[in-house]
């Protein structure tokens, strides 16, 4: 099993949302997170004074997958996540070891 983390850009969660359910993904977890690489942040200006927002707004999405998804779940997140502009995000891949269903005590694949 593999968990995917994906940073994307708020406005694109319904279309990665869509885009797993159509591969037959159910569950996903998303975390609103502030962060930037690149992208650095911006200038803006408030009540005539200027500041740094050196923190965007991003959003984590995660999800666990059986090995045999995890190529189509990329595929579907980075399909749906780009605008092909600065800042579209990244998707990171790691390995989970084991996964209990607290309510059944399921363990395992059949847990995801």
């Amino acid at each position: 099993m593999k968990k995917i983390e994906a940073i994307i850009k708020p406005f694109k969660l319904d279309d990665v949302k869509e885009a797993l359910q159509e591969i037959g993904l159910q569950g996903m977890t998303v975390v609103e997170a502030k962060g930037f690489g690149r992208q650095k942040g911006h200038t803006e200006l408030y009540r005539g004074a200027e500041y740094v927002v050196d923190f965007l707004p991003k959003l984590k999405v995660e999800v666990v997958v059986a090995d045999e998804q995890v190529e189509a779940a990329l595929e579907a997140i980075q399909k749906a996540a780009k605008t092909g502009k600065i800042g579209d995000g990244k998707i990171f891949v790691l390995d989970v070891q084991n996964v209990v269903r607290i309510r059944t005590g399921e363990t395992g694949p059949a847990a995801v």
